[in-house]
């Protein structure tokens, strides 16, 4: 019993080890003082996905040749996809919101 908590202990702060080593995005490194236009936003946050999915990618090839940690490739897929379903809700909702403005009467 003892043994196997603290197996899991071990795992856990790998785990969390892997974690905080992940790459730092644009956002985190840019400390301009002024604001962004909504267009450079959505770009920074389309960019970044972009990012997220290839080192995805390249962990699950990693993965698949013995290289990487199944942890490791689970948060990759795990992160890719909720920065792509982010991506989907705002398209979204910028599609609804410009229906909505051409269905208003002048």
């Amino acid at each position: 019993m003892v043994n196997s908590v603290t197996n899991a202990l071990n795992a856990y702060q790998a785990a969390l080890s892997r974690i905080n080593n992940t790459p730092t995005t644009k956002e985190t490194l840019q400390t301009n003082s002024t604001p962004d236009s909504f267009g450079q936003v959505l770009q920074n946050v389309i960019e970044d996905t972009i990012e997220t999915q290839k080192h995805a990618e390249i962990t699950t090839i990693n993965g698949i040749s013995g290289k990487a940690d199944i942890q490791d490739v689970v948060l990759a897929i795990s992160n890719a996809e909720q920065a792509l379903e982010t991506v989907v809700a705002v398209r979204d909702t910028a599609i609804k919101a410009y229906n909505s403005i051409m269905q208003m009467n002048i």
